[in-house]
């Protein structure tokens, strides 16, 4: 489904939002199961930054575990006042609490921003991204001030469903493009310049 790119980042979060919202809950199971195949197959080293699902977004936390079956340590955001995100290491389901913003979070030490410099893959949320990498988040701007951090060869994994990866989104000049998509059907996809679609 592709929507005017005209539409600045409110109406697009707007529309976004009212959909993942109406999602069923076995509609989000199946993409959930999806996303779980899909990170099967991606190449994982030791360390990995993704997140905690909250509200509607893609996956869950056996995405995290699959990863970790996959043989990668996995880094989550632990969220502080606006800035760059700290991480703490996921090691399972038990060892999460709430935490601001209605987010999951490791109860284990807290890691600073450096940390994401650690991680070879990093599967960043988003509520859209577009073939040329421009990724939609929610508007705080945490991962775009936490991804200077990263190493230069970091594989940026925009996580999405299907349908929210399209032709072409509004961008700004801090915005930080990503490398991939990875949504439930799809798997991962190469994004980029030369795979955008006008």
């Amino acid at each position: 489904m592709e929507m005017p790119g005209e539409r600045d980042k409110h109406a697009w979060r707007t529309e976004i939002l009212a959909r993942r919202a109406a999602m069923s809950a076995e509609q989000h199971a199946t993409n959930t199961l999806g996303l779980i195949s899909a990170v099967g197959r991606l190449e994982v080293r030791e360390w990995v930054c993704a997140y905690v699902p909250v509200r509607g977004e893609p996956g869950s936390t056996q995405v995290l575990d699959a990863l970790r079956s996959a043989g990668a340590r996995v880094l989550v955001p632990v969220t502080g006042p606006p800035g760059p995100l700290n991480w703490a290491e996921y090691t399972g389901r038990e060892s999460l609490r709430r935490a601001r913003f209605g987010l999951l979070e490791p109860i284990g030490a807290t890691l600073p921003t450096a940390a994401v410099g650690w991680a070879e893959l990093i599967l960043v949320p988003a509520l859209a991204v577009d073939r040329r990498g421009v990724r939609l988040g929610r508007g705080a701007g945490y991962y775009d001030r936490t991804l200077s951090a990263a190493r230069p060869d970091a594989r940026l994994v925009a996580v999405v469903g299907d349908e929210e990866l399209v032709n072409r989104l509004p961008e700004e000049s801090h915005d930080r493009r990503m490398g991939w998509a990875l949504t439930p059907q799809r798997g991962l996809q190469r994004l980029g310049e030369d795979h955008a679609v006008e």
